[in-house]
């Protein structure tokens, strides 16, 4: 019989709901059979998007505008689809089933799409190097793989690192502590898959054949889901304490709508809230009142004629509002970032890319200094800057998290500000050459544009490791998988956004203005440099409202009183400690 002491403290169990010994599961152990997932799945990514809008221009013959809206709309779904895979786990399945069926549609859409590049009748037919234009049911096949893709990354992306975050204990100190390093070291396995992707798949594609661009990746997600299943004996899962959270969630407005009338009680104690006990006995925790959407507090009135909210319901759906004023200043962010596989890879078909006589680089391989870039920055930031913070601030994490997005956002501004600067030059040297025809090569190295890559790399350790932090600590705890999708939504609407600014952008400045549109066919005869300045424009005003909505923000205040302190209570033979419930509130302003 096994030591109490030797179980979890957080209450998670396994597949067959049992409470688990902490020496024989989760922690980094059970997260090496996780991490070669997230390698392989994000090469298969970054194999497609790097490069997807050089095969709809030169495969199928998109022109630019309708490549980059295809590019990301196909992004925007692949982001977006997680809010559904994330609700079925929370409500019904739970994190590791969701992945498990997800996953399964994702291979099989990986494989129908190295399918419309291999087999004959799938793809254009091509001669001497040109390719003609792809038949409807061609194309219709290759997009109907695409966006098979994007129904199983909607499963995969939201609960994958979710559970990965579930394999350590918060009620165990030293688990806690290896936690606060996890995303970054989980984002540091991601962006090896994307190195891999942008230096080798991307050549792969455009030297060897798309068929075994595309096969390579197909086999690596194979491979990583047969060593993923391997870990199944090491693996913690929460059980769900809530049927259905968004439901509980919905609640607080129906109810503080119903209650608009009433009169609030000064003391937020007066309101109604669950014994302490409960939360110990059920392993729940308890978050404590705040100040901030008090119109929210009616909710919880104590009020004869219906049974009213907790404060901890209330202030979950306080949570989710106050996230949502934070996600809504990461979607011009989110625009900048889809410039990377879209205007800034058909900016780089313009340039030089010879390294040699013999040898040229791709244009979408450039964005592998951005994964470079984050591949230097994440052990500087978590060895070096972290440690360092932490002594000078007393936060663990070295630097709250709205700091951190706060960061990367303004490394983002300069990022478009050098995309701006080098276009402005690359228009000179054409202006100086007299360059007028689409396909003519702009004397002007592509390295020129490695300022702007390097700069959203480094932001990127900021920014999106950042934000992926905040939206899973800050999310109601039934509610991580529904709160990571605020990450994964961003940057799906930063991706449509993006294709409508370009839509209109080419609308009002070409088409239907007669004039000569921003963003052309003919990029050597377009105004690129205008729409990077106007990038630069709204993203600066983006940062004025960053800075108000993170003045505006209140962190989560929550007990961590658990199935750990109760089991606690009952070796001790003690049946409530006062002392250790006044000190039970966790303050995670991290």
């Amino acid at each position: 019989m096994e030591a109490k002491d030797d179980y979890t403290k957080d209450g998670t169990v396994d597949l067959r709901g049992q409470p688990v010994l902490a020496s024989k599961t989760g922690k980094w152990k059970a997260c090496s059979f996780l991490v070669g997932y997230e390698a392989f799945e994000r090469m298969a990514f970054y194999g497609i998007a790097s490069n997807l809008v050089v095969y709809l221009t030169t495969q199928l013959h998109e022109d630019t505008v309708s490549s980059v809206t295809n590019v990301n709309n196909w992004s925007g779904a692949v982001w977006m689809t997680p809010i559904i895979g994330a609700y079925i786990a929370d409500s019904y399945l739970g994190r590791f089933w969701t992945f498990t069926l997800s996953s399964l549609i994702y291979v099989v859409g990986m494989v129908l799409l190295t399918m419309a590049v291999s087999i004959k009748f799938l793809k254009p037919t091509c001669s001497n190097g040109i390719c003609n234009k792809a038949t409807s049911s061609q194309t219709s096949f290759f997009y109907a793989a695409l966006y098979i893709i994007a129904i199983g990354a909607g499963g995969t992306k939201p609960n994958i690192s979710t559970f990965g975050a579930d394999q350590f204990d918060d009620f165990n100190p030293h688990e806690k502590k290896l936690k606060i390093s996890f995303f970054n070291w989980w984002m540091f396995s991601a962006f090896i898959g994307g190195l891999l992707a942008t230096l080798g798949l991307v050549y792969i594609q455009e030297n060897l054949g798309w068929a075994l661009g595309y096969g390579i990746p197909t086999v690596g997600l194979l491979l990583s889901l047969f060593v993923f299943y391997l870990g199944t004996p090491r693996y913690r899962h929460k059980f769900r304490k809530c049927k259905s959270p968004a439901r509980s969630l919905l609640r607080v407005p129906a109810a503080a709508f119903a209650n608009r009338k009433l009169d609030l009680p000064q003391d937020p104690s007066k309101l109604h809230e669950l014994d302490v006990q409960h939360y110990i006995t059920t392993g729940e925790r308890q978050v404590h009142h705040t100040p901030v959407f008090r119109f929210l507090d009616k909710a919880a009135i104590k009020d004869t004629r219906r049974i009213p909210c907790t404060v901890t319901q209330v202030e979950a759906a306080k949570l989710v509002l106050g996230m949502s004023m934070i996600w809504l200043v990461t979607l011009i962010p989110s625009t900048i970032w889809a410039q990377i596989n879209t205007l800034f890879v058909k900016q780089g078909t313009t340039l030089d890319r010879r390294l040699s006589s013999n040898f040229q680089i791709p244009a979408a391989s450039l964005s592998s200094f951005v994964i470079i870039s984050m591949l230097i920055s994440v052990p500087i930031y978590d060895r070096y800057f972290v440690p360092f913070m932490s002594r000078k601030t007393g936060n663990p994490h070295g630097i709250t998290l709205l700091q951190r997005l706060g960061i990367g956002f303004v490394l983002q501004i300069a990022a478009i500000a050098a995309a701006y600067a080098v276009e402005v030059r690359r228009m000179r040297v054409i202006r100086t050459n007299g360059i007028v025809g689409p396909t003519e090569e702009v004397p002007m190295s592509i390295f020129w544009l490695m300022p702007q890559y390097v700069l959203l790399g480094v932001g990127d350790v900021f920014n999106a490791i950042g934000l992926m932090e905040f939206f899973y600590y800050q999310s109601p705890e039934d509610m991580q998988s529904i709160g990571t999708t605020f990450f994964t939504s961003g940057i799906g609407v930063g991706n449509f956004l993006n294709s409508l600014l370009v839509i209109m952008v080419d609308k009002v400045t070409g088409r239907g203005g007669g004039g000569k549109s921003w963003i052309g066919k003919n990029l050597n005869d377009s105004h690129l440099d205008y729409y990077y300045g106007f990038l630069l424009v709204i993203s600066s005003l983006n940062i004025c409202a960053f800075v108000w909505a993170s003045s505006k923000y209140v962190y989560k205040r929550e007990s961590t009183l658990g199935i750990g302190f109760e089991r606690m209570m009952m070796e001790q033979g003690s049946s409530s400690s006062s002392s250790a419930m006044d000190t039970s509130k966790l303050d995670l302003q991290v």
